[in-house]
């Protein structure tokens, strides 16, 4: 895995607060059917994989968002890319503070 990207979306000029998450949800379910493993947090969507698939896919949610309704879209996006030595996943990275501690 060379690429792991970060995605934030955020819908401008639109009708408040349940219209921004249904736009925000609509650009999580695409990142959803093109990385299935996709990290979702409460302020942004990770995906790690191939680097050229994951631009794709940033380039898309923004496409996504204003087809949903939004006049405009701005999108935050944070870049690890190392196509040699490889990333580090998301479990690796956060794993341990996600595992169940029966």
């Amino acid at each position: 895995m060379e690429a792991s990207v970060a995605i934030q979306v955020l819908p401008q000029r639109v009708g408040g607060n349940a219209e921004v998450v249904r736009i925000v949800d609509e650009a999580i379910a695409y990142i959803q059917r093109e990385f299935p493993d996709a990290y979702v947090g409460p302020f942004e969507t990770t995906i790690e994989g191939d680097y050229d698939h994951c631009m794709r896919v940033v380039a898309e949610v923004n496409r996504i968002a204003v087809r949903a309704g939004a006049p405009g879209v701005a999108t935050y996006v944070k870049i690890f890319f190392a196509p040699e030595e490889g990333v580090l996943t998301t479990e690796e990275k956060i794993g341990k503070y996600h595992a169940d501690n029966d």
